[in-house]
């Protein structure tokens, strides 16, 4: 450390920041674990054990949260290939304003709102002026109710999600896939590789670390599918597909007022991440060369 001071001290602030806005904020976990009022304070409120968790397991909605928030998780990760995709597809353009231009096209949806995005989805899809239901009509095909229909919920959340980050997602591949040596693919050309050839052979295994641990660090957050559009997309009618656990911290915590109860069950959602998180980097360190720590 002695040596290397310098170094250390560029990492202060960051570390600073963690430390203070990260760390220092879980002194009040333990509110899941007392019958907390405000009044009294996080020190002078009565503890209560598990009661909270064993409460929140032991509900006739345990299952139906926990299902939810695992298939719109699982939803997710299975698309986790879509952004190498196009990072490899863009990278093959030779056309310089195209590519440009595909790239433009693709980050844009990143910077619109989540608010929009859901807004766009209500007007495309409403089911009287909706555009989407105007062209099925002309098809001979009924209306379809696709933000009420609790079947569609899941396709239109994710598939919604990926048109806004796909292409921001492609930016992590595209600096990798530009790091990769250029000899790599002059060899493989002498060998007679044809262009597939040579990104199934040269490209992919060049960004292979960096796509393993972007997909490990997909996993601590894979039950954290994104509070904010859930809720805006969430009514009475889908809410057997859309109840996710983050929903329902914020309905009974802030809205009911069952801090104590709301923070046990948040609590419960950041263990499952981090177990996931840990397992995932296990498998990653036995079954390749790349791992976060």
């Amino acid at each position: 450390m002695r040596n290397s001071w310098q170094l250390y001290l560029l990492a202060l602030p960051a570390l600073v920041y963690f430390f203070v806005l990260n760390y220092i904020p879980m002194y009040g976990i333990q509110i899941a674990f007392k019958d907390f009022v405000a009044s009294r304070g996080i020190w002078g409120s009565k503890w209560a054990g598990t009661e909270h968790f064993e409460r929140f397991f032991n509900s006739f909605y345990f299952w139906r949260l926990l299902s939810n928030t695992l298939i719109l998780g699982l939803y997710q990760i299975v698309l986790f290939p879509l952004p190498i995709i196009l990072a490899l597809s863009l990278n093959e353009l030779k056309d310089r304003f195209f590519k440009r231009f595909a790239q433009t096209l693709t980050y844009a949806p990143h910077f619109v709102s989540i608010v929009v995005v859901v807004g766009m989805l209500f007007a495309f899809l409403d089911l009287r002026s909706g555009l989407v239901n105007h062209v099925l009509g002309l098809a001979s095909i009924a209306p379809i109710q696709f933000m009420q229909d609790p079947n569609w919920f899941r396709h239109l959340y994710v598939w919604s999600g990926v048109w806004q980050n796909l292409g921001w997602g492609t930016i992590i591949y595209l600096a990798a896939l530009a790091g990769v040596n250029p000899e790599l693919h002059d060899s493989a050309q002498v060998d007679g590789a044809g262009r597939i050839q040579r990104i199934l052979h040269v490209n992919i295994p060049s960004i292979m670390p960096t796509v393993v641990v972007l997909f490990i660090l997909e996993f601590g957050h894979f039950m954290s599918v994104g509070f904010e559009k859930v809720l805006l997309m969430n009514n009475s009618l889908n809410a057997s597909t859309s109840d996710v656990i983050q929903t329902f911290v914020y309905q009974s915590g802030l809205l009911q007022g069952q801090y104590s109860y709301a923070a046990a069950v948040g609590l419960f959602d950041s263990l499952v991440n981090v177990l996931l998180l840990v397992g995932v980097n296990l498998l990653a360190r036995k079954y390749s060369e790349s791992s976060l720590w």
